[in-house]
């Protein structure tokens, strides 16, 4: 079987051949015979889990390295050492750079190849400020019911934080502040807002990340923590203020961080 096909293999593919090995009287062995069954249902009544296909895989793996930092913004991107690395073909690469390129997290040029995405300062500006507005409404329409159900959600979420600021765990710190910035989205029960940030998601985390310092992340976490105090105390317009201000400098300790690692670099 040439490469390219082997990728598109499933096991939905191979369960298809059993039955029809099985209706003309082929002996082929089952191709399930050693495996883990678990995804599949035997007369249980229960649905058949659809397993992702190695493109989504490959997007999965790609995504998580970008979103971590492992590559710079504008770092081309090699098919070949991805493929290789991944242990799949250059087909399911290519096509999880087209499914990353949906995301706006790589650029794809034709006759040049495939980058990490990149921003200019207008560019973060204008991103921000598209932040601020669905992540400061979102807040204010959580806060409808005086702030009880985001203090629930909220609280575990600055428990972690705490735990990861203590262990010196920044990976840990990074995926919580995710976390509480996605529950306020949430929180809107707005479905138009949580599309709109879907959009930016990923770009904002892979920014935020990079500014991800320890000294940053106790600043942060104060800033985390005095947002969740007003949101306890039902104060909206406290809270809206004091996640203004949060969010306005993660966009300076960025800046500050990209101007001091290009000084460096001249």
């Amino acid at each position: 079987m040439p490469e390219d096909d082997r990728d598109n293999w499933t096991q939905a593919d191979a369960a298809r051949q059993l039955v029809s090995s099985s209706d003309s009287g082929n002996k082929k062995q089952n191709p399930f015979a050693d495996g883990d069954l678990s995804s599949l249902s035997m007369n249980t009544g229960d649905p058949i889990r659809r397993q992702k296909t190695l493109t989504e895989q490959a997007a999965d793996a790609i995504r998580e390295r970008i979103v971590e930092g492992q590559f710079e913004l504008g770092e081309a991107l090699s098919d070949i050492a991805l493929a290789d690395e991944l242990g799949v073909s250059k087909t399911p690469i290519r096509e999880a750079f087209l499914l990353l390129k949906n995301e706006g997290l790589v650029e794809v040029l034709p006759k040049q190849g495939t980058f990490v995405f990149r921003m200019t300062m207008e560019q973060l500006r204008q991103l921000w400020e598209l932040r601020e507005i669905l992540e400061l409404n979102s807040l204010r329409l959580a806060m409808r019911d005086g702030g009880g159900t985001m203090t629930r959600i909220l609280t575990p979420i600055i428990e972690r934080m705490v735990k990861a600021t203590n262990e010196k765990d920044p990976s840990l710190f990074r995926r919580c502040d995710a976390e509480f910035h996605g529950a306020i989205i949430a929180g809107s029960d707005n479905k138009f807002i949580q599309s709109g940030y879907n959009i930016i998601a990923l770009r904002v985390q892979v920014l935020r990340n990079r500014v991800s310092l320890e000294a940053h992340n106790w600043r942060s976490l104060d800033e985390h923590v005095a947002v969740l105090d007003y949101i306890r105390t039902g104060d909206t317009e406290a809270a809206v203020e004091s996640l203004f201000k949060h969010i306005r400098g993660t966009l300076d300790a960025y800046v500050a961080a990209r101007k001091t690692k290009l000084n460096s670099v001249a």
